[in-house]
């Protein structure tokens, strides 16, 4: 489970984080949603502990990231915008270094690299080098990465940017597997039709502040709104926000 109060972030002049708080479940598919410049990216970056945060905090099944930093970042798994692999390492050689960064024995790697392999398909690709794969290789890389400690919380900022139909919908059937087995999930994403299907909770910031939270059907309903796309506008729009 993931839990974020307070949390606050500027860089020099501006705010970019102001009082956000938010959780999100395990065995749930938590959205997050805003426009470009919202602070989705600054927060998720301090709940993988990449920033400090200026006031409040984020809890990892309980491990606060300020004061328990290393039980936090072990469970959790982290897919940043963009997929940062190593691209003169292969994609094992980039799973492999991030399984023994998180303690793992090199046979424990072998297996959990097995376990992936079945849900993700990396074996075809998996010994060549990372600066010649495709987008949707690349993804894969760094989600099974994200993976191979088995982090009970997952934490992907717009993973589906760029990728084609089918890559997608691969991810999704990904995503809904990890819900079924009741993995924490959170995600970025600009596409509607994406946080839909998805979602069984979803938090819109707008402003560096969160505006709504609840279900799909929950944030339709208080905005009034026909379509999740249309009940987003709404939130965004108002001065006032919506919990």
């Amino acid at each position: 489970m993931i839990g974020i109060e307070g949390l606050s972030k500027s860089f020099g002049t501006v705010q970019a984080v102001r009082e956000v708080s938010f959780s999100a479940a395990d065995g749930r598919i938590t959205g997050l949603l805003g426009p470009n410049g919202a602070g989705k990216s600054t927060t998720l970056r301090i709940l993988s502990t990449l920033l400090a945060p200026q006031t409040g905090t984020c809890r990892i099944d309980g491990h606060d990231i300020r004061t328990e930093p290393v039980e936090a970042r072990r469970r959790i798994g982290v897919l940043p915008h963009g997929s940062g692999l190593y691209p003169n390492l292969t994609g094992f050689e980039n799973i492999r270094y991030f399984g023994r960064l998180h303690g793992l024995r090199d046979e424990q790697i072998e297996q959990r690299f097995a376990q992936l392999d079945q849900q993700l398909g990396l074996a075809a690709f998996a010994q060549r080098r990372a600066k010649g794969y495709s987008h949707g290789q690349r993804l894969k890389v760094a989600i099974a990465r994200a993976l191979v400690h088995s982090p009970r919380n997952l934490v992907l900022d717009e993973p589906t940017n760029g990728l084609d139909v089918m890559a997608t919908r691969a991810l999704r059937t990904l995503l809904l597997d990890l819900r079924a087995a009741g993995q924490c999930i959170l995600f970025s994403s600009h596409v509607m039709q994406e946080v839909a299907s998805l979602c069984d909770h979803i938090v819109i910031i707008a402003g560096g502040t969160v505006v709504a939270q609840g279900s799909p059907d929950e944030i339709q309903a208080r905005t009034g709104a026909a379509s999740l796309e249309d009940a987003f506008v709404a939130a965004i729009g108002s001065t006032e926000g919506l919990e």
